[in-house]
């Protein structure tokens, strides 16, 4: 059974940085697109980025490009995001999502894209 897990939120001043970090386990995934999305009160979910992990492709959102950058850590079997230059509205809730399979990048931002969905970490950007 896939299952998604997210780790690395927590509080942060404006302009700090934060980490999060992806793991999946119950099957092997080099062959996979895992995304990340957000999601704050009062809002749609909103596509943050993506990459696939069996290549190099990376796709980011416009609100985050040049701030925020996905990643794969081989080490720890885990999909990053680093999130740097933070601002208050970054505060949310983020989930990973993993899709089995590759698919066009033109995709990746689509929410039914994807197979499986983590339980979300918070972010929170305030003084």
């Amino acid at each position: 059974q896939v299952q998604l897990v997210e780790s690395g939120g927590g509080l942060v001043q404006p302009g700090g940085t934060l980490r999060l970090s992806c793991t999946a386990s119950g099957g092997t995934f080099s062959n996979s697109v895992i995304g990340w999305f957000r999601q704050a009160p009062g809002k749609e979910r909103e596509f943050v980025a993506a990459l696939y992990w069996g290549g190099g492709s990376k796709v980011h959102a416009d609100s985050v490009r040049g701030r925020f950058t996905i990643s794969r850590d081989s080490a720890k079997n885990t999909v990053d995001l680093q999130m740097n230059s933070l601002k208050p509205e970054d505060t949310a809730a983020y989930v990973c999502a993993l899709r089995r399979g590759r698919i066009i990048t033109g995709v990746w931002s689509h929410q039914n894209t994807y197979d499986f969905w983590g339980q979300g970490t918070q972010v929170t950007v305030s003084s």
